[in-house]
């Protein structure tokens, strides 16, 4: 680990928080105490699957070093089925493939799946994700499948031409799940090493929660039935010595997988719906958590997430003030490792009268900070983007004099040696008030989530003291390492911007 023990300052940060809490209790109560989010859960349960689950089943945590122990526990302690779905593996990642092979030993029932990225796991050389689990496959062959979700986006002769790495620019496979038997964790983080040390995400993980798992486990069923399978090479040669992609669908061709997608994602909400209780019963259950699986694929029109977030600021920004009471005043706190809000969203806050704290990566903790060629521009492409941010929210201030000057505020986290890869919403009644709802997955809130990459997030509401007690340390240990935005003062090169507009919509 670098910089300081994060355990140690976080039980610090936990003590001092939890004095502001017990000194604020009027404003800890249940969702029943706010109608206008009992109507925005409404609103969603429309649309959207539900469960509900007791709050001791609800665990946050907030260290790579956590994550990654409790990955390894997930895996160990796996019996009938363990299901992970993540961008890639990297390549150094042999003590985790060896867990999973140690598993398969014993456990002589168990099935592994994993949906990963096609274009990313299959980067040329021996040390891609699909050379490094050609020995599984080869060893269990019926028992650990692998699905390669390849994007649609980049068709006919521009694929051809776009070189590996850069093919993963026109949308990817982004969803994070980590999951055994009824145990899913669900995250933002890939499987590398960065991830498990000084990279800073969010980890939410739900224990005896068979509904919940099952509906994750299907999902990813979904998307193999549109996703390549990677078997073992028969025939090793130097261009693929130990695997093969395998296209197993006859019926559609990979690269126009969009109706299929459509049918497969959407057939499964609208199921899952189906079976979901009556949410104002679910509303009135104390200390529990009511949480709503959303779906984010743009590239095969399903824009769950969008939807979901325009209910949000609906219900909730849009109260007439004389319906304001001490206990709902809201805020909203909003963080994306990399910050550049789609126009949908960045229209909702700018159009919204709801106080916005929101947590960018600075440079330095930019997941792109110190790489060579055109990506070493993107953390100042980056300040570019909050630059252009925080001028129309000035300009949307100055033109509505309803806005409350100051009322959208942009920090930076900065961690020496770690870099930041959070993301997600959290929502109080009251700025004093801990977090009843958060938004958390794999969404970075952007352009490209919202267009080009395919996303499974979550809203959680919490009925629960309790776990918006966690909610808000999660909060505050991302706050301990935040500073005043500096990127107005930064310097941003032509030659930077031009990127900008020439990827305008892929950052």
């Amino acid at each position: 680990m670098l910089g300081f023990s994060w355990p140690a300052l976080l039980r610090a940060g936990q003590l001092c928080l939890l004095s502001h809490i017990t000194s604020s209790q009027r404003y800890l109560h249940s969702i029943a105490r706010y109608p206008n989010i009992q109507h925005f859960a409404s609103s969603l349960a429309q649309t959207q699957p539900s469960f509900t689950l007791a709050s001791e089943k609800v665990l946050i945590l907030s260290d790579p070093d956590d994550f990654y122990a409790r990955l390894i526990g997930l895996i160990r302690g796996a019996e009938r089925r363990l299901f992970i779905s993540s961008l890639y593996i990297g390549s150094t990642e042999t003590t985790l493939i060896e867990t999973i092979r140690d598993t398969l030993r014993c456990k002589k029932s168990l099935h592994v799946y994993l949906q990963l990225d096609y274009n990313r796991s299959t980067r040329p050389g021996s040390s891609s994700t699909a050379a490094l689990l050609a020995p599984l496959l080869k060893e269990f062959p019926d028992r650990c499948h692998v699905s390669l979700f390849r994007s649609p986006k980049l068709k006919g002769v521009l694929s051809n031409l776009v070189p590996p790495r850069f093919n993963e620019g026109f949308g990817t496979w982004h969803a994070k799940i980590y999951g055994a038997d009824d145990t899913v964790m669900i995250s933002g983080a890939n499987l590398n090493k960065s991830y498990f040390t000084d990279r800073q995400d969010r980890y939410l993980l739900f224990s005896s929660a068979p509904d919940l798992s099952s509906y994750c486990f299907d999902f990813l069923k979904a998307v193999s039935t549109f996703s390549y399978k990677l078997l073992p090479s028969s025939t090793p040669n130097k261009l693929r010595t130990l695997f093969v992609p395998h296209w197993p669908h006859s019926s559609t061709h990979p690269l126009h997988i969009e109706p299929q997608a459509r049918f497969a994602l959407s057939t499964l909400q609208r199921d899952y719906n189906l079976k979901s209780g009556n949410i104002h019963d679910h509303l009135q259950i104390e200390d529990s958590v009511v949480i709503f699986p959303v779906i984010q694929a743009g590239q095969f029109n399903i824009r769950e997430e969008e939807d979901c977030l325009r209910r949000l600021f609906y219900h909730v920004g849009h109260i007439d003030s004389r319906h304001m009471t001490p206990d709902f005043h809201p805020l909203l706190n909003l963080t994306s490792g990399y910050f550049g809000l789609s126009n949908s969203y960045k229209n909702l806050i700018l159009r919204s009268h709801i106080p916005t704290s929101i947590i960018c990566a600075s440079p330095e903790a930019n997941g792109f900070y110190g790489s060579k060629g055109i990506s070493s521009r993107l953390p100042e492409g980056y300040t570019w983007l909050e630059q252009k941010f925080m001028a129309a929210v000035r300009n949307s201030q100055f033109q509505d004099h309803q806005s409350v000057p100051g009322s959208v505020e942009l920090k930076e986290w900065n961690r020496h040696g770690w870099t930041y890869h959070a993301k997600g919403i959290w929502l109080s009644p009251h700025p004093k008030s801990p977090p009843i709802l958060t938004l958390f997955g794999s969404t970075n809130l952007n352009s490209r989530s919202a267009n080009l990459d395919t996303e499974l997030s979550f809203v959680m509401l919490a009925n629960s003291v309790t776990v918006q007690k966690k909610l808000q340390l999660e909060l505050q240990g991302l706050n301990d390492f935040a500073e005043d935005w500096k990127g107005g003062r930064r310097n941003v090169r032509p030659v930077t911007k031009f990127l900008v507009w020439l990827l305008n919509g892929y950052l």
